[in-house]
């Protein structure tokens, strides 16, 4: 699950960032405004973490904006006043939910969760393709009706080929998506990974599911799906 954090001021950034990756979401972090709408209208997120108080663009702004176009991802607003006048203008601008600074990791976190199983975006939680099934918010996989066990970033590249089945999708697109880096010509950590969660999947569905397309990237294709 990827979650978009805006927050200019780096110490914080970087402790919420921090704290999230270690929970297994892919992080994109926006120092100001601006940067926060260009990204969400890039990217798909499952939730944004938004503070007021920005450049540029306040939070505010950017929650109306971004509700203004229709779009329903969660937003979590932080910020350093609690009056009601200040709650009220917030949800009114379009959070779902309010933060007051300081706060616990732990409390930033349970409603990061509670927002993200109220859903939002559009997505769909029970992901299917041939004989697999996963479920993104309980976080199991299933072939065949049988639970398969992966680790967490075999999940999210499984996760990533049944949102784009029977495409062909880069190793670059990868690396972006799951592991939230550029491009090094010289890592093979994606072939390694992919590589491992190929073999699960042969071993439970008995059959590949994951195709190599040579010199591009990897393919979720079903071979029995091409004989109907």
């Amino acid at each position: 699950m990827k979650i978009l954090v805006v927050e200019d001021d780096r110490k914080v950034a970087g402790f919420i960032e921090q704290g999230l990756r270690e929970e297994g979401y892919a992080v994109d972090v926006a120092p100001d405004g601006e940067q926060a709408t260009m990204l969400a209208h890039v990217y798909e997120y499952d939730l944004v973490v938004l503070d007021v108080m920005l450049p540029k663009k306040t939070g505010l702004q950017v929650a109306t904006e971004l509700r203004r176009e229709g779009r329903s991802t969660p937003i979590l607003m932080l910020t350093a006043r609690d009056t009601t006048e200040d709650v009220v203008r917030g949800l009114d601008a379009g959070a779902d939910d309010y933060l007051t600074k300081p706060f616990k990791f732990d409390e930033l976190l349970a409603r990061v969760r509670a927002l993200i199983r109220r859903g939002g975006a559009g997505r769909t939680e029970l992901l299917k393709y041939g004989p697999l099934e996963l479920d993104r918010l309980k976080h199991k996989v299933r072939v065949d009706a049988r639970a398969v066990d992966l680790t967490p970033k075999e999940f999210h590249l499984l996760q990533h080929f049944l949102l784009h089945p029977e495409e062909v999708v880069r190793r670059t697109e990868l690396l972006e998506k799951v592991w939230d880096m550029h491009f090094d010509p010289e890592s093979n950590v994606v072939d390694v990974h992919v590589g491992n969660l190929r073999r699960k999947l042969k071993s439970a569905a008995g059959k590949e599911l994951i195709q190599t397309v040579r010199g591009v990237g990897f393919r979720l294709q079903d071979p029995d799906q091409d004989e109907e």
